[in-house]
């Protein structure tokens, strides 16, 4: 089972997934080790944030996709990929795998205001915003 994990610096997750650009993709099963297998590297029209309009994209190779705090609007744009959204206090990709295996995931508290602007390079173009439309 693949799972991508946001991240910064390609070792603790990243606390805002739908503007990170780097994740780690990690093949796992129950009570096995995972391992990491590949790294994505997003463009910045490619941030998940703004990936809800349905073209094929990279993330789409994963069941499940672990960030820190996310918003609504994040989290409704994976579960119409099919993409199983974890939000997670844990630091340690690893490990939030374990978690999630588990059913022990640290859940992380939606963001109060995940980002000051509301321009996100469309246009007039209609998108989703924190769950709702623009």
């Amino acid at each position: 089972m693949r799972f991508a994990v946001g991240t910064q610096d390609y070792r603790s997750i990243a606390t805002h997934g739908g503007r990170t650009r780097r994740f780690l993709v990690f093949e796992a099963e129950a009570g096995g080790t995972p391992v990491e297998i590949a790294r994505i590297e997003l463009a910045e029209d490619e941030v998940l944030h703004l990936a809800g309009d349905g073209r094929p994209h990279p993330i789409d190779a994963v069941r499940v996709v672990i960030t820190g705090s996310s918003g609504e609007g994040f989290i409704n744009h994976m579960k119409r990929r099919g993409i199983e959204p974890v939000t997670t206090l844990e630091t340690d990709p690893a490990q939030a795998i374990r978690d999630w295996f588990a059913g022990t995931v640290k859940t992380a508290p939606p963001p109060e205001h995940p980002h000051e602007h509301h321009d996100h390079g469309l246009g007039d173009a209609p998108h989703e915003c924190h769950g709702a439309p623009a």
